[in-house]
């Protein structure tokens, strides 16, 4: 089976992802639950079997006459033990058991859920950091610009409106700043909460790493469809649905005559003294059946209502399987179109650079205002955002592709692809 230490390459990521396992509150709130309908799975599965109970009476009566009357019992006793001849309780406990394995299920879509949560937060984080970077050197650039062109204004040589848009383009950058630094901060708070405590700082990402795209393993090509299989959600929902066919059986065992055996194995004396002595040992053996011939339809609707509960468990069911196939061909859809959209985005950030470095010369070759400076100004340090959030668009694809295969792939998955049968 993939792990999900397959996909992180990133070794601050990847102990960042621990943590979370660890100490996150909603995946401890998941494993609490498995633990819950575990217990409650072995309660129904004990009720097949007899309880037997250690005990010992003693009563004490007048009779007729004044005479005091002493019994005394003790031994083993079993109360009201129902005989599944029917299936009942087998049903019960078969519906126990599937609901025990779907609570695992929905534990490991959590968990699948929590490593994608922290890996797509951690790689918007590292972007934040290279945007903040870009914004900083951006506005100190302009902030340079306003200086000379003020400088200019003064000594008549440019004119008021070249100083207001110089004044209008740092202000933009100012304001671009302070809304990355919220972002950002929001973000890490983000990350904290999916880590369940404090972050150190050396498990926080560095701009310089958003260019590089290794910090996840790429997704090989021609993976087996029946992944899908192993996705959490779609087990959970099979479970689902075996506890309904089972809650079906329970119900119409229901109709059925219910047998029950109530018995004693011990010792009675009318002397407490004399409770265990030879010839006081005996047993007591009390069945009883009960068949249902008036209940005003309770035995029926209970029948009816699972049968509902069924077909809603088909649904689910089926629609699960279907959002999985969706999730997994868009998400396949967008690693082409973003891969496609990465090259277009460097090749838009060269030409603009380019047309900076060409509006510049003119400008001091006195060909063109300096408004086409700033414009190219403007113009790049949009390019260059676009590409940073395309550059995360693209890793985020990575990690939808990760939750749409139900956490990742294997060795052994491409092998199988790669064999005769996996092909077939």
């Amino acid at each position: 089976m993939p792990t999900w230490s397959d996909f992180v390459g990133d070794a601050r990521l990847r102990e960042l992802v621990r943590l979370s396992l660890t100490n996150n509150r909603d995946l401890r709130l998941a494993m609490a639950n498995v633990d819950l309908v575990r217990a409650q799975y072995r309660i129904q599965r004990a009720n097949e079997a007899p309880t037997v109970n250690l005990g010992a009476t003693g009563n004490r009566q007048t009779r007729e006459g004044g005479d005091i009357s002493s019994a005394y019992t003790a031994g083993l006793m079993v109360s009201a033990w129902e005989i599944d001849f029917f299936g009942r309780l087998a049903s019960l406990s078969e519906a126990a058991l599937a609901q025990f394995m779907a609570s695992e299920e929905a534990a490991r879509a959590a968990q699948t859920s929590l490593v994608a949560s922290v890996a797509s937060t951690w790689l918007a984080l590292q972007v934040d950091d290279e945007l903040l970077a870009l914004t900083r050197s951006t506005l100190q650039t302009r902030e340079d610009a306003l200086r000379l062109t003020r400088l200019r204004f003064d000594n008549g040589a440019a004119s008021a409106l070249d100083l207001r848009q110089a004044e209008s383009l740092t202000a933009a950058a100012r304001a671009t700043l302070a809304q990355q630094q919220r972002q950002r901060s929001q973000r890490l708070n983000a990350l904290t909460l999916l880590a369940g405590q404090s972050i150190p700082e050396s498990l926080l990402p560095g701009p310089v790493e958003a260019r590089q795209m290794s910090a996840l393993a790429d997704v090989p090509e021609g993976l087996p469809s029946d992944l899908l299989e192993r996705r959490p959600d779609i087990r959970q929902a099979e479970q689902q649905l075996r506890a309904a066919n089972a809650n079906i059986g329970a119900a119409r065992a229901a109709f059925f005559p219910r047998i029950s055996l109530t018995a004693s194995l011990g010792s009675a004396s009318t002397e407490l003294s004399g409770l265990f002595r030879n010839g006081s040992w005996g047993f007591t053996l009390a069945p009883q059946a009960m068949l249902p011939i008036f209940d005003l339809g309770r035995n029926q609707a209970a029948l009816d209502a699972s049968r509902v509960s069924r077909e809603a468990a088909v649904a689910q069911y089926e629609k699960a399987i279907q959002t999985a196939f969706r999730e997994v061909s868009d998400a396949l859809a967008g690693r082409t179109t973003l891969d496609e959209q990465l090259t277009a985005q460097e090749a838009l950030v060269q030409a603009e650079a380019e047309r900076l470095r060409l509006a510049d010369l003119r400008y001091r070759n006195g060909v063109a205002s300096f408004l086409d400076v700033l414009d190219a100004q403007r113009s790049l340090f949009a390019a260059r955002q676009a590409l940073s959030q395309t550059r995360l668009a693209r890793q985020l694809n990575q990690v939808d592709l990760y939750r749409a295969l139900g956490g990742g792939w294997s060795t052994a998955d491409q092998a199988q692809r790669a064999s005769p049968a996996g092909r077939s």
